[in-house]
């Protein structure tokens, strides 16, 4: 029986695959809410839960190309200091946010802040990485 278009409730632990944790709702105490094939969650999340059973757990691997994709150097650049406001208020690990095309916040990370300006990366964390979760599906809602 498929779940796709149909709003689930999952607990999960996400691990690297050097076993770091790096999320769990387990950690929170409330499974996530989502619709299942609706694009909410990572693709091979969303493939995994698709087939699963109230009760089931499951453990997957999914390569970073079905997570947050692959590190993109193309999203690593430096914004000249004269264009960066109150520069000497930004330091390297600072999350930033940019304005997209439409106006719509991108997150970054400050890399690093010399006289020539300031270098951003705005891949997301968990781009390049391959992701491991331990999912139980909690409940389907039909």
């Amino acid at each position: 029986m498929s779940n796709d278009g149909k709003k689930v409730r999952a607990h999960y632990r996400g691990t690297l695959d050097d076993g770091t944790q790096f999320d769990s709702s387990y950690d929170r105490g409330e499974p996530i809410e989502f619709t299942c094939g609706a694009h909410q969650m990572i693709a091979g999340f969303d493939a995994a839960v698709m087939d699963m059973e109230v009760g089931e757990k499951k453990t997957v691997h999914i390569p970073a190309d079905q997570a947050y994709g692959q590190h993109r150097k193309e999203l690593v650049f430096r914004i000249p200091a004269d264009q960066v406001p109150n520069i000497d208020q930004v330091h390297a690990g600072d999350h930033v946010y940019l304005s997209g095309p439409a106006g719509q916040p991108i997150p970054a990370v400050v890399l690093e802040v010399n006289d020539e300006g300031v270098m951003l990366d705005a891949n997301h964390e968990m781009a390049g990485k391959d992701l491991n979760f331990e999912i139980e599906l909690v409940e389907v809602f039909d």
